[in-house]
């Protein structure tokens, strides 16, 4: 059933799947560089966030414009250690290291922040970073 703190359920198994789906719908998306797909995965308010590689997005909009303008090229990647985590029904977050060849010797992380509207599951706040790759040479 999951674990519960504080009368908050977290990771029931129905909750979960819902949000690795759409998860896995996003990563589709952006690898596949389905603009209109991913506007659709962030909440059309001016609380949205992303943090990106090299950009600071606040509101949708700003997410929006950022999409259009962005080069479709190099978006293939590879997941590692994907891990999401519901809260209650409505809530989750979640994390993913990713890799691009067109990048050796560099990690990729990106955090999401998930609710449940009426019209399904969006992000309000995402960060994607790339550093270093800690095990890189080990």
């Amino acid at each position: 059933m999951g674990e519960t703190v504080a009368d908050l359920q977290i990771d029931m198994p129905e909750i979960k799947a819902e949000v690795e789906a759409a998860f896995a719908a996003y990563e589709t998306a952006l690898v596949s560089n389905d603009v209109a797909a991913l506007d659709a995965f962030f909440l059309d308010r001016s609380t949205t966030i992303r943090y990106g590689g090299g950009e600071n997005l606040y509101g949708y909009a700003a997410i929006q414009a950022f999409r259009a303008g962005r080069s479709p090229a190099g978006l293939q990647r590879s997941l590692e250690r994907t891990v999401v985590t519901t809260y209650g029904r409505d809530f989750a977050t979640a994390s993913t290291l990713f890799r691009r060849e067109s990048a050796p010797g560099k990690i990729g992380r990106q955090m999401q922040t998930w609710v449940r509207t009426a019209d399904g599951w969006k992000v309000v706040a995402a960060h994607v970073s790339v550093i270093a790759d800690p095990e890189a040479g080990a």
